[in-house]
C-alpha cells in the first residue's frame, strides 16, 4: 500500500515536471515569437520590406474609375474603363449599406483607429487554435481597404505576416489622414465584386440596374455577402449561395443592433431578385461609344497639349456628355430589330433555293485552313434578333450564319447643329464591330437628288420635261439604261416625275444635260467622293459613298444649303463635372444656294407623298412633312433611304457584309428593306409628345416652287423644236441667256454631251 502511494506522488511530481516544462517551453516559444513579430514590425516600419505609403500620399489617395459616356439626358450609354469603377461620395450611399459592410466586416469600426486588437486575439484563439474559420481574418476595413488599394507582395515564407504588418502600420496611418466616413466610401468604391466591376456604384448598376441611393436593405446585403467570395456569392451564378450568403449578413445586422428580429425574418423571407445589366445592356450603344472614345482620345491630347497636363481617360472617371438621344435611339433599334427579324427568314429561303452556301464552301474550301477542315462541332454563342441561347454547332455553321446575315446602319442627326441623335453602325457590335456607317457602299438611287441639284443649280426645274426614250451609248461600251420599272412608255417626263418614281432613262438625260464639271463641283460642295462623276452611270448610283457621307449631304438639303459634319460630344468634364473641353457644332460651309435646296426639298416631298417613299405615308402612317429618297443597288446588295424634316435627318443601309448575299427579287429594294427601319422609328416619334416636338416641324412654304405640269409628254419631235425655239414660260430658275441656248441644244440633241 505504501509502495502504490510512493508511486503516485512520484508520478504526479513527474507529471508537474511535465506541464512546467510545457509551460516554460510554451512561454519561451510565445516570447521568442513576440520578440520575432516585434522585430518584424520594426524592419517593416523601416522600410526593409519596401517603403511604405506617407500620410502626404494617402491623402493623394484616389480609385480610379471608368469614365462614363452620356448621352444628351444625362443617361450613361458607355463606359471607358481599365476596370469597371464608379466613385460615389459617402453622403450619397445609404445608412444600411454602411450598416451591412460594419457589422459584416469590422463591428468595432467605429471604435479602433485602424487596427483592431480583439479581433487578433478572436482570430488567434477561435480561427488558430480552435479551427473555427467563421472567426474571420482580423483584418478591419482600413486594412482591407490598403490590401484593395495596393495590393500584396511576395516574401517568401513570411510573405503573410508582412503583409499583415504592412496593412496594419498603412491603416493606422490612413485613418490618421481620412474620417471613419472617408475610409468607408474609400472601401466602397474600391471593392472587387468579381465581373472585373469595382465599387459598390458600379456592382449595384450591374446585378440590380439601379444606382447604390436606391438600393434596399435586402440587396445591400447580397452585395456586401458578395465581399467574401465575389464569385462564389454571385447572385446571377450562384443564386441559392447568394441568398444564403444575404440572410447571413441580414442576420449580422440583426446581432449588431441594425436591424429588428421582425425586419430580419421579413427580409430573410423574401426571395433573391436581381435585374442584372451586364456588359450587354450596352451595346445598344455600342458603335457610338466606340466613335465617341475615339473622339475623346483626340481631343484629350489635343487640349493636354495647350494646358501641358494629360488625362487617362480609363482611369480619371471623366464624363462624356454626347448629343445621342437615347428615346430616338431605341426607337431606331426596335424598328430595325423588327425589319430584320422578319426580312431574315425570307433572305434564307431565297439563299436555299439558290444553293447558295454550297456555292460558298465550295469556293471557301479552296483557300481553307486547318480550323475549316476540322469543321469542329462545339457551343458557341452568335447574334440572333431573339437572343437565343449558345447552342452547339459547327465551326462553318457559325461563319455561314454571319456570312448570310443581313445588316443595318442608321445614322440620324440634326441637320441645323450637325449633332447626332441615333447611330448605329451594325447588328451587334460584340460580334460584328465593324461599323458600316463607314463602309463605302454602291449608293444607288440615293444619290439623284445630288445630280438633281447639280441641274437645278445650273437652271433646270422641276418642270423641265426629260428624255424617257431608252438610248445606247455606244461610246459607253454600249451602254443602255433602263427605268427600274421597265417602263416603255417613252416620250417625256416632268424632272419632278422622274425624280420622284426614280427613274434611271431620264435622270442620265439629266446627267448628259447638266455635265460632269457641274455635278463635280457640287460633289466637291457636299463633301462626297468624286471618282465615278466623270461616267454617267453615276447618275444612277455607281458610285461607293458611306451612310455618313450621304446623310451629311442630306442635312444641306434640309438645312437652306449649308454644310456641317457631325458632332458626336458636347462637352467633357472631370469626375466633379469641372470642365475640361466645350465643344460647339461644327463650322458651316455653304454649299448650294437656298433656292437650290427648297426646289430639291420640294422634288422629295413628292417622292414620299406619291413616289418610291410612299409606304411612309401608307404603310407607316406618318403624317409629318417629309422629303426622302430610296435606293437599290445593282442585283439588290444595297438597299438605301434618307428621309429629312427641317429638324432631323435620318439615313439607313441595309445589306449582307459579302454584296453576293442578296435577294433576288423586290424584298431587297429600297423601299421594302431600309424604308421601314426609318419608316418604324419616325412613326413611334410621331406617337411621343417629347419626340414630336423636338424632331417634327413644317418646311417653310414657298409657292415659288412651280411643279403644276403635266407628269409626261409626247416626244413629237416638233413640238420639242417648237418649244426649244420659243421656250416655255420662264420661272425663276431660268435666267441667262446662256442657259436658255444650252436648254435649246440640249432638247434639240438629247444624251448628246459630257
Amino acid at each position: 500500500m505504501a509502495l502504490r502511494c510512493i508511486m503516485a506522488k512520484r508520478r504526479r511530481a513527474k507529471s508537474n515536471q511535465g506541464r512546467s516544462f510545457l509551460l516554460k517551453a510554451l512561454l519561451l516559444v510565445l516570447a521568442i515569437a513576440f520578440i520575432s513579430v516585434f522585430l518584424l514590425v520594426i524592419l517593416v516600419q523601416n522600410g526593409v520590406f519596401g517603403k511604405l505609403p506617407s500620410k502626404e500620399e494617402l491623402a493623394a489617395l484616389r480609385s480610379e474609375e471608368a469614365t462614363l459616356i452620356l448621352s444628351r439626358e444625362g443617361a450613361v450609354i458607355g463606359k471607358v474603363f481599365a476596370k469597371d469603377r464608379t466613385n460615389v461620395r459617402y453622403e450619397d450611399i445609404p445608412a444600411h449599406v454602411v450598416d451591412a459592410l460594419v457589422s459584416t466586416e469590422d463591428k468595432r469600426f467605429f471604435e479602433h483607429q485602424g487596427v483592431d486588437a480583439f479581433s487578433y486575439v478572436r482570430v488567434f484563439f477561435r480561427t488558430l487554435l480552435g479551427g473555427d474559420r467563421s472567426a474571420g481574418g482580423g483584418s478591419t476595413i482600413s486594412q482591407q481597404l490598403i490590401k484593395n488599394l495596393y495590393g500584396r507582395e511576395r516574401y517568401g515564407p513570411l510573405t503573410i505576416p508582412v503583409n499583415k504588418i504592412k496593412e496594419a502600420l498603412v491603416a493606422q496611418r490612413l485613418e490618421q489622414v481620412y474620417s471613419k466616413e472617408d475610409v468607408v466610401a474609400l472601401y466602397l468604391n474600391s471593392v472587387p465584386f468579381g465581373e472585373n466591376i469595382y465599387g459598390i456604384e458600379a456592382a449595384s448598376e450591374r446585378f440590380f440596374s439601379k444606382g447604390v441611393k436606391k438600393l434596399k436593405v435586402e440587396e445591400a446585403a447580397v452585395l456586401i455577402g458578395m465581399l467574401k467570395a465575389n464569385t462564389s456569392y454571385n447572385p446571377r451564378l450562384h443564386p441559392e449561395a447568394a441568398k444564403g450568403r444575404r440572410d447571413q449578413v441580414l442576420a449580422l445586422m440583426a446581432g449588431n443592433g441594425k436591424l429588428t428580429a421582425g425586419q430580419r425574418d421579413s427580409l430573410q423571407a423574401l426571395p433573391l431578385r436581381i435585374r442584372y445589366a451586364g456588359l450587354d445592356a450596352l451595346d445598344a450603344y455600342g458603335y457610338f461609344d466606340a466613335r465617341v472614345e475615339t473622339e475623346a482620345r483626340r481631343i484629350l491630347l489635343e487640349v493636354g497639349r495647350k494646358k501641358g497636363r494629360t488625362w487617362d481617360v480609363e482611369k480619371d472617371g471623366l464624363r462624356i456628355h454626347t448629343t445621342l438621344d437615347t428615346a430616338l435611339q431605341q426607337a431606331a433599334l426596335r424598328a430595325t430589330a423588327k425589319q430584320l427579324a422578319t426580312m431574315q427568314p425570307k433572305l434564307d429561303r431565297e439563299l436555299r433555293g439558290r444553293h447558295a452556301r454550297k456555292a460558298w464552301e465550295k469556293a471557301m474550301g479552296k483557300r481553307a485552313n486547318a480550323a475549316w477542315k476540322r469543321n469542329e462541332r462545339a457551343v458557341r454563342s452568335v447574334f440572333t434578333w431573339d437572343d437565343a441561347p449558345p447552342d452547339s454547332i459547327t465551326f462553318r455553321d457559325s461563319l455561314w450564319h454571319y456570312h448570310s446575315m443581313l445588316q443595318a446602319a442608321f445614322l440620324m442627326m440634326d441637320p441645323l447643329t450637325g449633332k447626332v441623335r441615333a447611330y448605329s453602325g451594325g447588328n451587334d457590335f460584340r460580334s460584328l464591330p465593324f461599323d458600316q456607317t463607314e463602309s463605302h457602299r454602291p449608293i444607288a438611287s440615293t444619290i439623284k437628288p445630288v445630280i438633281y441639284a447639280a441641274a437645278v443649280r445650273k437652271g433646270l426645274d422641276p418642270c423641265t420635261y426629260l428624255n424617257n426614250e431608252q438610248k445606247t451609248y455606244p461610246e459607253y461600251k454600249g451602254w443602255s439604261p433602263q427605268n427600274f420599272d421597265k417602263d416603255t412608255i417613252g416620250g417625256q417626263v416632268a424632272m419632278w416625275y422622274a425624280l420622284a418614281h426614280s427613274m434611271n432613262i431620264p435622270t442620265v438625260d439629266l446627267y448628259f444635260r447638266t455635265g460632269a464639271d457641274s455635278i463635280r463641283e457640287v460633289f466637291q460642295a457636299l463633301g462626297l467622293p468624286t471618282g465615278g462623276v466623270d461616267n454617267p452611270a453615276l447618275a444612277l448610283g455607281a458610285a461607293d459613298i458611306s451612310l455618313k457621307e450621304i446623310v451629311r449631304a442630306y442635312a444641306a438639303f434640309a438645312n437652306g444649303g449649308l454644310v456641317r459634319d457631325p458632332q458626336l460630344i458636347e462637352k467633357i468634364t472631370d469626375a466633379q463635372g469641372k470642365v475640361i473641353w466645350q465643344g460647339k457644332p461644327a463650322a458651316a460651309r455653304r454649299a448650294l444656294d437656298e433656292t437650290v435646296t427648297t426646289t430639291i426639298t420640294a422634288l422629295l416631298r413628292r417622292a414620299v407623298d406619291q413616289g418610291t417613299g410612299a409606304a411612309m405615308r401608307s404603310r407607316f402612317g406618318v403624317r409629318a412633312e417629309l422629303a426622302g429618297k430610296t435606293g437599290t443597288s445593282q442585283d439588290y446588295s444595297d438597299a438605301w433611304f434618307v428621309a429629312y424634316t427641317p429638324e432631323l435627318v435620318a439615313g439607313a443601309w441595309v445589306g449582307a457584309r459579302d454584296p453576293e448575299v442578296h435577294f433576288h427579287s423586290a424584298l431587297g429594294t429600297g423601299s421594302q428593306l431600309a424604308l421601314p427601319i426609318i419608316g418604324g422609328a419616325l412613326a413611334e416619334v410621331e406617337r411621343s409628345s417629347v419626340l414630336r416636338s423636338r424632331y417634327i416641324k413644317p418646311f417653310p412654304a414657298d409657292s415659288s416652287i412651280a411643279m403644276d405640269c403635266a407628269p409626261r409628254r409626247s416626244a413629237d419631235p416638233l413640238e420639242r423644236l417648237i418649244e426649244g425655239i420659243f421656250g416655255r414660260k420662264a420661272t425663276k430658275a431660268d435666267t441667262g441667256r446662256k442657259k436658255q441656248k444650252e436648254g435649246f441644244f440640249r432638247r434639240l440633241f438629247p444624251g448628246k454631251g459630257r
